[in-house]
């Protein structure tokens, strides 16, 4: 069994440790610091969006930045990015808990981790301290 990196550095994809069952439970919520894609769809999950109004991605773009829930949209690829808080967190995680506010309605980025991502079935575990 392969040793658990000393050093953890979230840009350095060979420090991070393969996952298995129950990690996230004593993690730090390393993950929920990475730049979140979502799609129109994870939106109108979120409840941001209404279904109606999914078809103007230039203006749920426009009315999500000014409101500082996404960072930036892709027009090429229909693709938009959470907005973080000072500390790299995602908006939605809870500073005391290190736990997700919007859980049941969370993006498909966020429920295929780490299935899919920088490192497949890989995690940037950190423990809580």
């Amino acid at each position: 069994m392969a040793k658990a990196p000393m050093t953890f550095n979230i840009d350095d994809l060979s420090t991070w440790q393969k996952y298995r069952k129950n990690l996230c439970n004593d993690c730090h919520a390393t993950c929920c610091t990475l730049p979140v894609e979502v799609k129109v769809s994870d939106l109108v999950r979120m409840e941001l969006v209404d279904p109606f109004e999914a078809d103007d991605l230039k203006g749920i773009a426009k009315r999500l930045q000014k409101a500082r829930i996404i960072d930036s949209f892709s027009h090429k690829t229909g693709i938009f990015t959470l907005a973080r808080m000072a500390n790299d967190d995602c908006l939605y995680l809870d500073r005391h808990s290190r736990r997700c506010t919007i859980y049941d309605k969370r993006p498909d980025t966020c429920r295929n981790h780490p299935q899919i991502g920088p490192k497949p079935n890989y995690c940037p575990y950190r423990p809580r301290s």
